[in-house]
């Protein structure tokens, strides 16, 4: 590894599948000729944190925060320089976390509101494509306000649609339905005005953009973007 290499602690886990696949991306997303190009990845792949869901959503599970304290302790321990988190609903817990280590953790939820403002022709409305943690506890929505942006969410019919299919990747159940019902909720947001689409969930991401006619923004490419140029000491 380069002097100048950091190496990346991953808080994973949320679920399995969506940190596989963000360890697939950064693999893609790197420079590399042989196996020594590649980064330095720490990662705590713990699919028995808290659900998220049943904590800020439903109101009725166990804090996940202490479980998330200890892995983020855990990977700074180990030689983490920066730790990454590939779940966008554990994003509410980011500043508690942060206090808990003394090594930066890079914000998915910034890093993907620069990716919209970026981009040409610049959104307005961005169509919510998350888990219903994400807006009950406004995760993006101040953040997008305070960048210009609109948030548009799915309405309560579509919302369980989106979490129908999200614990579908959780359980390895994907079926062409629940593939059927995440377009048509993009669709319905396109419908109600948006001009982007933002997935904001990294079960969502697994599946990938649902509507080939409304541009999106995916939070994990943003995310691994940012592990890599941090890692490699870059731009992005």
């Amino acid at each position: 590894m380069s002097a100048r290499e950091k190496t990346v602690g991953v808080i994973g886990g949320m679920g399995p599948e969506a940190t596989a696949d963000f360890l697939r991306r950064i693999i893609a997303a790197t420079p590399a000729r042989d196996d020594e190009d590649h980064i330095h990845v720490l990662v705590d792949n713990n699919p028995k944190i808290p659900s998220r869901l049943a904590a800020l959503f439903e109101g009725s599970g166990e804090d996940p925060l202490p479980v998330l304290i200890a892995m983020a302790r855990g990977l700074e321990k180990q030689g983490a320089d920066f730790l990454t988190i590939p779940c966008n609903t554990a994003h509410y817990y980011l500043p508690a976390i942060a206090k808990a280590v003394s090594i930066p953790i890079l914000d998915m939820v910034a890093l993907s509101i620069a990716r919209l403002a970026a981009r040409s022709p610049r959104p307005r409305k961005i169509g919510m494509l998350a888990s219903p943690a994400v807006q009950k506890v406004g995760l993006y929505e101040s953040r997008l306000r305070e960048a210009g942006f609109t948030a548009l969410f799915p309405n309560a019919d579509d919302e369980a649609r989106i979490l129908a299919v999200i614990r579908a990747v959780k359980a390895g159940k994907l079926t062409d339905q629940n593939r059927r019902d995440y377009a048509d909720v993009s669709a319905a947001l396109e419908r109600a005005g948006a001009d982007a689409c933002l997935i904001a969930c990294t079960e969502l991401s697994v599946i990938g953009a649902p509507n080939a006619r409304l541009p999106s923004v995916d939070a994990l490419d943003a995310l691994v973007s940012a592990t890599v140029a941090e890692a490699k000491g870059t731009t992005q």
